[in-house]
């Protein structure tokens, strides 16, 4: 008894299909869109090759190298800019060039990871962390041996010491 021929493979519209699934789209609004079921097109994702999911990520890829091919560009034309309005003493229009590098130096650091928009949490000074810790030791109390093992513990984790 051989398995069910899926169903999307035979689908009119596999291409788009396929297409929509290497973009990330979930599963419900392309079974909607395309008139088939989620489990039909769960089915079909599962099979489709490797490599052509895999695409998306080379597509991803592609896509940041020219984001930041276009902010150095943009860089670069700042400092010819700057250049330019320094050959001719014109300060304010440096000034603005000299803002406009800033961005650019901004927006590489943002594109390659090296500023975060995302707030840091430091978990060791979080209001909750220290009531966990407290009530922890508390609970601990009548084992004093264990509560000193972990006080140890919790202590060199918050030092930020690796602990084996």
């Amino acid at each position: 008894m051989g398995g069910r021929r899926c169903t999307i493979c035979s689908h009119e519209h596999v291409g788009a299909i396929d297409r929509a699934l290497i973009a990330g789209r979930p599963i419900r609004g392309i079974a909607k869109t395309f008139g088939v079921s989620e489990d039909a097109v769960g089915r079909h994702r599962a099979h489709l090759p490797k490599t052509l999911l895999n695409a998306h990520d080379v597509a991803e890829a592609i896509r940041a190298d020219e984001l930041l091919a276009e902010a150095t560009a943009l860089q670069t034309k700042a400092w010819e800019l700057l250049h330019a309005a320094e050959a001719n003493d014109d300060q304010r229009t440096a000034l603005q060039a000299v803002r406009e590098i800033r961005g650019c130096l901004e927006l590489l650091a943002r594109l390659l990871g090296e500023i975060q928009d995302r707030p840091m949490l430091t978990l060791v000074t979080a209001p909750e962390w220290l009531a966990v810790r407290g009530r922890l030791l508390t609970a601990l109390a009548p084992y004093p041996e264990a509560r000193t093992a972990v006080a140890g513990q919790l202590l060199a984790l918050e030092a930020g010491h690796v602990i084996e």
